[in-house]
């Protein structure tokens, strides 16, 4: 299933120290995005925040949040084709 999210992120929480140096002097963030099942007081359902490694996870540190949005648009949710020459029993 497709989505469209619209999310704002916060500028000032960006860690600088975690931007990633590419090639050509482009530089990444690591972000997590989690898209919830249900909305908030605000109708968001979706939130970011910093990457965390596992071992961070592991030790449940708490999650540098960045900011919220909105899913906008889904497909709609279809019925899965069965391409086995088999019976189904």
């Amino acid at each position: 299933m497709a989505q469209l999210i619209s999310l704002s992120i916060d500028l000032l929480k960006i860690d600088r120290s975690k931007i990633i140096n590419g090639k050509n002097g482009a530089e990444y963030y690591p972000i997590t995005i989690s898209v919830n099942d249900e909305k908030d007081q605000y109708d968001n359902d979706v939130s970011s925040y910093d990457s965390q490694s596992k071992e961070q996870r592991d030790a449940k540190e708490k999650r540098n949040y960045l900011g919220n949005g909105k899913t906008v648009w889904k497909s709609p949710v279809s019925t899965p084709v069965v391409t086995s020459n088999e019976a189904p029993y």
